[in-house]
């Protein structure tokens, strides 16, 4: 079976008319990229990173880049899920670097993991943000085939971020679990045994108070079904936490959390969806 070493390099800069556009990008398969397009009410650049192969191989080696300068916006998203096929031996692995400069604004919103039977992923990702820079970035997380009733079955999933502001550490996390451990402990909480979740750190350049006009709508789509967690960075941002019975309602409680941010944060307006 054909392995892959993919990368994926985009620098995103202001033109003269505040205009964002690519300053720069090279990539190799399994990335492709769609043309971008440009929402001109959130002024954001949307560009969506396609994989055109079947999915994440055993040895598979990605690696991603991605750069926002001074005064420039970007959304990078992708059309469908990243699916982690079965794995005779070895594993496959991503790391992916996030930088902001002060003034810009990165949200990187992919569709959900979705690792396979017999599977071993492990992802790093390492964010960088400037003082007065932006982020929001969100990681979501399927049990498996929900629809083929294989869910819970990868052998191994590590996923590691670390976010840095001003070079300082704000934030480090790792999840490392078989899938049998995590769907205990998804039993064990009460989410179900089709329980989908994400994972995602916001980065603002306000000077927020100890709770911000969001907090409290926020908060408030915590209910039967999706549970929604939200703490403060040490600082310079925040940690939400969200966990749902299902897909359908994890992609309408991030839908809603999006909504309720936008307000504050006007460049999540962008529908991560249009061309």
């Amino acid at each position: 079976m054909a392995e892959f070493s993919g990368h994926l390099a985009l620098r995103a800069a202001a033109r003269a008319d505040g205009r964002t556009v690519l300053a720069a990008q090279s990539f190799r398969a399994p990335f492709h990229l769609s043309k971008p397009y440009w929402n001109p009410e959130a002024r954001t650049l949307l560009v969506q990173v396609v994989n055109p192969t079947a999915g994440i191989l055993a040895g598979d080696r990605l690696e991603s880049q991605i750069a926002v300068e001074s005064d420039a916006a970007l959304l990078v998203t992708t059309p469908s899920a990243s699916r982690v096929f079965r794995m005779r031996e070895g594993e496959a692995v991503s790391r992916q670097h996030f930088a902001v400069a002060t003034g810009g604004w990165l949200e990187v919103l992919p569709e959900p993991l979705v690792p396979h039977r017999g599977s071993r992923y492990r992802q790093i990702t390492v964010i960088d943000v400037e003082p007065g820079g932006a982020l929001f970035f969100v990681d979501q997380l399927m049990p498996g085939r929900v629809g083929h009733g294989e869910v819970w079955l990868w052998d191994r999933l590590r996923l590691e971020i670390t976010v840095r502001l001003g070079g300082e550490l704000v934030l480090r996390e790792q999840l490392d679990h078989t899938g049998a451990g995590l769907r205990a402990l998804a039993e064990f909480c009460g989410s179900g045994p089709a329980a989908c979740f994400a994972n995602a750190v916001l980065i603002t350049p306000l000077a927020e108070t100890e709770s911000p006009s969001w907090i409290s709508p926020l908060r408030a789509l915590h209910r039967d079904g999706l549970w929604l967690g939200v703490s403060a960075l040490r600082r310079g941002g925040w940690s939400l936490k969200l966990v749902a019975t299902d897909s359908i309602k994890l992609r309408e409680g991030l839908r809603a959390a999006r909504a309720i941010l936008a307000d504050q944060f006007p460049r999540l307006a962008v529908d991560p969806r249009k061309l």
